[in-house]
C-alpha cells in the first residue's frame, strides 16, 4: 500500500530524516560477512577543515561507488577519518591563545598538545557533519584520526623499520622553511604568486689581475634576491660558453664580504640568458644547492646566512659584516632589510650596474634594477614568502621506495584512470628526490629518536628501547620534531583496518578496491601510498586509481578566495538541495577535463527530481503502487515490454559506465532513462489503458529506477522507495541491484520507437512552422510499410492524443501545400491547406533565416580572428561561441522547415 506523496518535493526535509534514520540503523554497513567486499577509503580531510566544492565531487563520486556495490550484495565499506594536520591545527589553537593575550610558549609540549586535543573534540567534528549534508553513506561507526593510538602505532612502526632498514636517514638539505611558522613545509603547502619585483646586475671583480677575453676584469651576475650575495660560494658559467672558458677554476672576488669564490663549470648556466654567468648561493637556493654539490661543496660546507626567521646572521667563514646581522631578509614594516642595504653598499662601490630605460617620451633613464614580475613562493598557511634553508632533517629514502610502484603502473598491476596521468606518474616518480619528513611542531607524530650528548641518534619504538640501544646511564634527548602529515596519511588504506596487527578487516578488505583522488595530490598522497603500502605489506594499496579534475568557477579560472570566485557546496545544498548537487558532480565529470560550476545545471537537475517526484504521485493517483519482484513482470502489452527492455538496456550501459569509471556517461544514461523513455514516453503511452498488467510493469519499472538512481541521488529515490509501498524493514539503500532476467522484445522495441519517431517529427514540425501543438491534423501515408500498418492499427487512439495526428489514411496524399514528415522507412504528407498561410509563413521564416545566417557569419568571422579570442574576456569569448552555436543550429532549423513547405 502507498503513502499519498505531498504535492511540494521539499529535500531539506528528507534529506536530514533520511540520513539520520541510515545512520541510527547502521545500514552505511550492513553485516555481510559471506560477501564479497567492496573497499574504499576517503581522502582524510583536515581536522580542521570546511566543505569546499573539491571535497564535494571527490565524496559524491565515491559514494556513487560504494552505494552501487552495496546494491549489488557486497561488503561494502567506506573509510571515512580525518587527518590531524599539523601545521593547520596548531595554527588554529595558536590564533586562539593569541586572541586572550596567550601564546604556546608559555605552556609546557605536554600542556600546548593537551591543549589541541581539547580544540579537536570541541570543534574537530565540522566537516565530518558536513560530509553527512552531501549524503556520503560512510562507516562512522569505525571514525578514524591519524593522531588515533593504533594509527599513531602504525606510524611508528613504519618509522622505526624504514630506518633500520637504512631507507630513512637524517641528512642537511634545503627545505621549503616557513619563517613565521619557523617549520619545514612540504611542496604541496607552497603557494606561488606572481610578485612585482627587481632584476638587479652586479659586478664581481675577478682576482688577481685576470680579465675576460673582451678585457674586463669582472664577471657580471644578475638576481631577484641580491641580500642571498652575501653567502655566495660560486660563479657558474656553461662549459660550452666561449667568453668564459678562460677563466674556469679562476676566482672572483666578492664586494662586501671579500670573499673569494671559484668560477665553475656547470650547465646549469644558460648562454643565452643575461651574461650567462650566475651566481652559485647553495645554502640558499635549491638550484644552486645542486650546482654546490656538483662543484665539490658538500652540506655541511655550505654557507648559511639566515636563521629560523629569516634574519641575518654570521656565515661560518664570519665574513658578512656586523652591519647587516640582525636585518630581516628584506623589508619588513616598513624598515629596510639586507636586500636594500646590499644594493645601497653595491651601488656606493660601483659594483651595481644599472638599468637603462626608456620613459613614454623615449628618453633614456638610470634604475638600480629592471622592473620584473616573480613567480614567488608563499607559505599556504603563514602567508610569508618561503625560504630555501639549509638545516638537519630526517629524509626517506623514496628513490629506492618508488621502485615496485613504478613496476606495479608498467605491468598493469595497478591502473591509473584516465591513462595520460601515467606519463606524469612516471615522470616524477623516476625523478623522485629524497622525501623531507621533519616538521618544527609541537602537534603530530613526535620522531621516534632520541640522542646521547655527542648527537648519536638511537631509533626505537620506546625510550626504554632507545636506552637499551645506547646503554644503562647514557642520558638522551628526544628529538623534537614531528613528522609530516603526508607521512602518516600514507599508511591511510591499511592502519585504518587495524595495521600492522592482523586483524579480520586487514584480511578481509585490505588491499582496497579502488582510490578516487584529485589529480593535484597524486605525488603527495597517491603516489605514497603506494611505496608504503608495498614497504609495510609487499601488496599495493588498491588495483584502480581515478584522477578527477578541478571544479573551476563558471568562466573557467580557478577558485581562489582572493578572487571572491568560491562556491559554498553547502549553499548549493540549502538551495537546490544534496541529490541535485550530486547528480550535476556526477553528469559533469568527464574523465581528463575539469567542471566548470553552472548554478542553471544544477537548477535542472533539481527539476528533474521534481519531475521524477511528479511521475511518482502520477503512479499512486493511478493505483501504481511498489513492486513485489525483483524480476521483471509478465508482459502482453507492447508498451510494457517496451519498458521492461529499457530497463534492460539502461542497466547495462549503467553497469558498463561505472565499470569504466565513467561517471558522466553513467549519469546520462539513467538521466534520459527516467526523463525520456519513462516519463515523456512510457507515462503519456499508458494513460487511459491502466490495467492490471500495466500497474504491475510501471510499479516495476519505477522500482527499477529508484534503485539505478539511488548511488545518484540517494535522498529523493529512498523517500520515493518507501512512499510506494510498506516496505520498512526493505530499505532501498540495501536492496538489490537491477535484475530483470528478462531480455529486449525486438518487436515491442520496433513498434513503440516507431511511434516515438512519428509523434516527435510530427511535433517538431509543427514548432517550426509555428502550427499550435494541439491542433489535429489529417495525414497520408501512400507506401507504408508493415510496421507502419500494425502501429498505426494498434495504437490510433495513442497516435491521436499524443502526434495529433487523426485520420491516418494508407493513400496518395491530395493536391496542395502540405509538410512531410517520417517515422523510420515510411514518410507522412500532412496537407496544410487552411492550417496555415503559406506564402506568411515562407516570408518569416525566410527573414528570420536571413537574420541568423548573417549573425552566425558575423560571429564566426570574430571567432576566426586571433587578437578576439586571445585578448578579449574569456567570458565574452565563451558567449561569442554559445551566440555562434545558437545562430547556426537556428540556420539548420529554418532551412528543414522551409523545406518542408516545397
Amino acid at each position: 500500500m502507498s503513502t499519498e506523496l505531498p504535492k511540494t518535493f521539499d529535500p531539506a526535509e528528507i534529506e536530514a530524516r533520511w540520513y539520520t534514520h541510515w545512520e541510527n540503523e547502521g545500514l552505511f554497513r550492513p553485516e555481510r560477512p559471506d560477501a564479497e567486499p567492496y573497499t574504499i577509503v576517503n581522502p582524510p580531510p583536515n581536522v580542521t577543515g570546511s566543505l569546499h566544492i573539491g571535497h564535494a565531487l571527490d565524496n559524491t563520486l565515491q559514494d556513487i561507488m560504494i552505494r552501487y556495490e552495496r546494491l549489488r550484495g557486497k561488503d561494502a565499506l567506506w573509510v571515512v577519518g580525518t587527518d590531524h594536520a599539523g601545521i593547520a591545527t596548531q595554527m588554529v589553537v595558536e590564533r586562539q591563545l593569541e586572541a586572550k593575550q596567550d601564546k604556546r610558549t608559555n605552556y609546557s609540549r605536554e600542556d600546548f598538545v593537551a591543549k589541541v586535543w581539547e580544540w579537536k573534540e570541541e570543534s574537530g567534528g565540522t566537516i565530518t557533519r558536513q560530509l553527512r549534508r552531501l549524503g556520503c553513506s560512510m562507516d562512522w561507526s569505525r571514525e578514524q584520526f591519524t593522531m588515533d593510538e593504533h594509527f599513531s602505532n602504525a606510524v611508528l612502526k613504519t618509522f622505526v623499520d624504514l630506518y633500520n632498514d637504512g631507507l630513512i636517514y637524517r641528512d642537511k638539505r634545503l627545505v621549503n622553511w616557513d619563517p613565521k611558522l619557523k617549520t619545514a613545509i612540504s611542496d604541496l603547502e607552497v603557494e606561488t604568486q606572481d610578485m612585482k619585483g627587481s632584476f638587479w646586475h652586479f659586478r664581481y671583480p675577478l682576482e688577481d689581475g685576470v680579465t675576460l677575453a673582451d678585457g674586463r676584469d669582472y664577471i657580471e651576475v644578475a638576481t631577484t634576491r641580491p641580500e642571498t650575495m652575501l653567502a655566495d660560494m660560486a660563479v657558474a658559467v656553461h662549459p660550452d660558453d666561449e667568453r668564459y672558458k678562460s677563466v674556469v677554476g679562476k676566482h672572483v672576488v666578492l664586494p662586501i664580504t671579500g670573499r673569494c669564490v671559484p668560477i665553475v663549470a656547470d650547465e646549469h648556466a644558460d648562454p643565452e640568458l643575461g651574461s650567462g654567468a650566475v651566481k652559485i648561493t647553495p645554502g640558499h637556493d635549491f638550484n644552486d644547492f645542486e650546482v654546490g654539490k656538483r662543484a665539490g661543496f658538500k652540506p655541511a660546507e655550505m654557507l648559511n646566512m639566515l636563521d629560523a626567521e629569516a634574519n641575518v646572521c654570521q656565515t661560518a667563514d664570519g665574513l658578512v659584516p656586523e652591519e647587516f646581522l640582525g636585518l630581516h631578509r628584506f623589508k619588513r614594516d616598513g624598515v629596510d632589510g639586507a636586500r636594500e642595504l646590499v644594493v645601497q653598499r653595491l651601488k656606493e662601490s660601483g659594483h651595481l650596474i644599472p638599468h637603462i630605460a626608456k620613459t613614454k617620451k623615449g628618453e633614456e633613464q638610470e634604475l638600480d634594477a629592471e622592473p620584473r614580475t616573480i613567480a614567488t613562493p608563499f607559505g599556504d598557511r603563514g602567508g610569508v614568502v618561503i625560504e630555501p634553508w639549509l638545516t638537519d632533517q630526517w629524509y626517506v629514502d623514496a628513490e629506492t621506495l618508488a621502485k615496485k610502484p613504478i613496476e606495479a603502473v608498467k605491468n598493469g598491476d595497478v591502473e591509473i584512470v584516465p591513462k595520460a596521468w601515467e606519463k606524469t606518474f612516471f615522470n616524477w616518480m623516476e625523478n623522485i628526490q629524497p622525501w623531507c619528513v621533519s616538521r618544527q611542531l609541537w602537534w603530530g607524530h613526535r620522531i621516534p629518536a632520541w640522542y646521547d650528548g655527542d648527537g648519536k641518534a638511537y631509533v626505537a619504538l620506546s625510550e626504554a628501547e632507545a636506552q637499551a640501544q645506547a646503554g644503562e646511564g647514557v642520558a638522551l634527548t628526544r628529538d623534537d620534531d614531528v613528522l609530516d602529515t603526508w607521512f602518516s596519511s600514507a599508511l591511510w588504506p591499511s592502519a585504518t583496518l587495524g595495521w600492522p596487527e592482523q586483524t579480520d578487516l586487514v584480511a578481509k578488505h585490505y588491499p582496497n578496491d579502488l582510490l578516487i583522488s584529485g589529480f593535484d595530490i597524486l605525488f603527495f598522497w597517491d603516489a605514497r601510498m603506494l611505496m608504503m603500502g608495498q614497504y609495510n605489506t609487499g601488496k599495493n594499496p588498491w588495483p584502480k586509481l581515478y584522477l578527477h579534475g578541478l571544479v573551476r568557477a563558471a568562466d573557467g579560472a580557478k577558485m581562489s578566495k582572493s578572487k571572491g570566485n568560491v562556491v559554498d557546496p553547502l549553499g548549493l545544498i540549502d538551495q537546490y538541495g544534496a541529490d541535485a548537487l550530486r547528480f550535476f558532480m556526477a553528469a559533469m565529470e568527464s574523465q581528463g577535463r575539469d567542471i566548470k560550476m553552472d548554478d542553471k545545471r544544477i537548477e535542472g537537475y533539481r527539476n528533474f527530481a521534481t519531475k521524477l517526484w511528479n511521475a511518482t504521485r502520477f503512479c499512486q493517483s493511478n493505483g501504481i503502487g511498489a513492486s513485489s519482484s525483483i524480476a521483471a513482470p509478465a508482459a502482453s502489452h507492447a508498451v510494457n515490454r517496451w519498458i521492461i527492455g529499457e530497463v534492460v538496456e539502461t542497466k547495462e550501459a549503467l553497469d558498463a559506465a561505472l565499470a569504466e569509471l565513467r561517471f558522466d556517461a553513467a549519469a546520462n544514461t539513467i538521466y534520459h532513462f527516467v526523463w525520456d523513455r519513462f516519463c515523456d514516453w512510457y507515462l503519456e503511452l499508458i494513460k487511459g489503458q491502466i490495467d492490471e498488467e500495466t500497474k504491475a510493469v510501471a510499479g516495476w519499472t519505477l522500482d527499477q529506477i529508484f534503485v539505478m538512481l539511488h548511488p545518484f541521488m540517494p535522498f529523493i529515490t529512498e523517500e520515493l522507495w518507501s512512499k510506494q509501498g510498506e516496505r520498512a524493514n526493505h530499505p532501498l539503500i540495501t536492496a538489490g541491484w537491477v535484475d530483470p532476467q528478462a531480455e529486449v522484445d525486438p518487436a515491442a522495441k520496433a513498434e513503440i520507437d516507431w511511434l516515438i519517431a512519428l509523434t516527435g517529427a510530427v511535433r517538431t514540425a509543427k514548432n517550426e512552422l509555428g502550427i499550435a501543438p494541439g491542433a489535429k491534423l489529417e495525414a497520408f501515408c501512400p507506401a507504408p510499410g508493415e510496421l507502419a500498418k500494425s502501429v498505426v492499427e494498434a495504437n490510433a487512439a495513442a497516435i491521436e492524443r499524443l502526434a495529433r495526428l487523426t485520420p491516418i489514411h494508407f493513400a496518395e496524399a491530395p493536391d496542395g501545400a502540405a509538410m512531410q514528415v517520417a517515422a523510420g522507412e515510411d514518410a507522412f504528407v500532412i496537407p496544410l491547406e487552411g492550417i496555415i498561410d503559406i506564402a506568411a509563413e515562407k516570408a518569416r521564416l525566410e527573414k528570420a533565416l536571413e537574420a541568423s545566417a548573417k549573425e552566425a557569419k558575423s560571429l564566426e568571422g570574430r571567432l576566426s580572428n586571433a587578437n578576439f579570442v586571445e585578448r578579449a574576456k574569456p567570458e565574452a569569448v565563451e558567449k561569442a561561441r554559445g551566440d555562434h552555436a545558437h545562430h547556426t543550429a537556428e540556420v539548420a532549423r529554418l532551412e528543414a522547415a522551409l523545406a518542408r513547405l516545397g
